[in-house]
């Protein structure tokens, strides 16, 4: 929204902070089974605002006008819906009398409990009965405010894969009756990692956006940062893995600032200037790290993070110690193995051992043809051809990556690379 008024960005700023709080109380209310109409008034919510906001200007409080809003609008729904007892088990007798409709919700969809709802709102969506695709999906969408194209290219997969699994998701809580209600500690346990897995992915959008014209998104970053402190704070769930990846989290985002130049071109690591980077985070990163270290399990966040170290305490780039960071690649690739690993580790093999390696352990790559809508593919081979000054090859690659990616600033980034196939 470059172009847009003061009134979108603050609407499209509150959709990213309020979206999850406000469906997390309203399914609180009306139970996961009813999931949609929760979205449903959260989404009339915010045009209301909009429309609001146009004519009379921004409230004191945006936040607290929202909240207001929705719990009127879902006072409205409840008093025409005939089958009260649809709704939240819990609270289902409450709504039945216009004396106790009206209290129970205003106590319900308050402020104080948000966090609470939130960290709950996290393990309903990664229900048992659902896939782990879905599960994640499910909290990139309720949770997060991402769009159905945000999440497709968080998955590398295609739009219509990612609407079903969305409305399965939903069907999938009506059929089995899911409660808003915490499982046991140990299956708890079992569903942090998809937990873990979708704030991951809402700081990688944030860190490299594939969906909008600033290739930082700080309102994602700052999201993903303060529902991974969430789960570090929660007395409730095994904290060593959720400190692995606020670990990592802080070690990336501590290069925000070095990542741009003056005129918005990506800069790669080994042009970003280091005394930029921020100290603050990076100290943060390291008492989570230390913290990780409790646990009796090696989680990909804690390798993931030991590989952001490695780059966050070298004093520039010459100086990083690729052999260490080949190391967690390898075991990555033996514990978590996936083609974006494998990929990443080849990048790390080309470093130590030329590019030619590079290209050799690209083509060695389990399931490859999984990543042939992935634009880092061909980005990275047209770099490693361009270091081998065979331009026609890289040229090719880059031209194909440009096709596979949306963001404005890597095309930028691409067209530049093509001219030194050129020059």
């Amino acid at each position: 929204m470059e172009n847009s008024s003061p009134i979108e960005q603050e609407v499209e700023h509150l959709f990213r902070h309020e979206w999850g709080k406000l469906v997390a109380v309203l399914t609180k209310l009306f139970g996961p089974q009813n999931l949609q109409l929760a979205e449903d008034v959260v989404q009339d919510t915010l045009l209301k605002a909009f429309n609001n906001w146009k004519i009379n200007g921004l409230p004191q409080n945006p936040s607290a006008w929202l909240f207001t809003v929705a719990r009127n609008k879902a006072v409205d729904v409840l008093r025409q819906q005939k089958r009260k007892e649809e709704f939240s088990k819990s609270i289902a007798a409450l709504l039945q009398s216009e004396y106790t409709l009206v209290p129970t919700i205003q106590d319900i969809i308050n402020t104080n409990s948000i966090e609470d709802d939130q960290l709950r709102m996290m393990f309903v969506c990664c229900h048992p009965s659902l896939s782990t695709e879905a599960q994640v999906a499910l909290i990139l969408k309720t949770l997060c405010g991402f769009s159905v194209a945000e999440i497709t290219k968080a998955f590398v997969t295609g739009y219509d894969t990612i609407e079903k699994r969305l409305y399965r998701a939903k069907q999938s809580f009506r059929e089995n009756n899911v409660q808003f209600e915490l499982p046991s500690a140990a299956e708890l346990n079992s569903r942090l990692d998809n937990v873990l897995m979708a704030v991951y992915l809402l700081f990688n959008e944030g860190y490299n956006s594939t969906q909008h014209n600033n290739l930082i998104r700080t309102d994602l970053m700052q999201e993903a940062i303060r529902l991974c402190e969430l789960i570090c704070r929660s007395s409730i769930v095994s904290h060593s893995g959720a400190h692995a990846l606020m670990a990592l989290i802080y070690f990336t985002a501590s290069r925000n600032e070095s990542r741009l130049d003056a005129d918005g071109n990506i800069l790669l690591l080994q042009q970003q200037d280091r005394s930029k980077w921020n100290i603050t985070l990076i100290q943060n990163g390291i008492h989570h790290l230390e913290a990780s270290a409790a646990g009796e399990t090696i989680s990909k966040y804690h390798l993931e993070a030991g590989i952001a170290y490695e780059h966050a305490k070298a004093e520039n780039y010459k100086a990083t110690n690729w052999e260490n960071i080949l190391q967690c690649y390898n075991l990555l690739c033996k514990l978590y193995p996936s083609p974006v690993v494998e990929l990443n580790r080849a990048i790390v093999i080309s470093e130590l051992y030329g590019p030619a390696d590079g290209i050799k352990a690209i083509e060695a790559i389990t399931q490859l043809s999984s990543l042939k809508k992935y634009y880092l593919l061909p980005a990275t081979l047209g770099e490693l051809y361009l270091q081998l000054q065979q331009f026609d090859k890289a040229r090719h690659y880059f031209l194909e990556a440009i096709a596979l990616t949306h963001a404005a600033s890597e095309k930028k980034l691409l067209q530049q690379k093509i001219m030194q196939c050129c020059s």
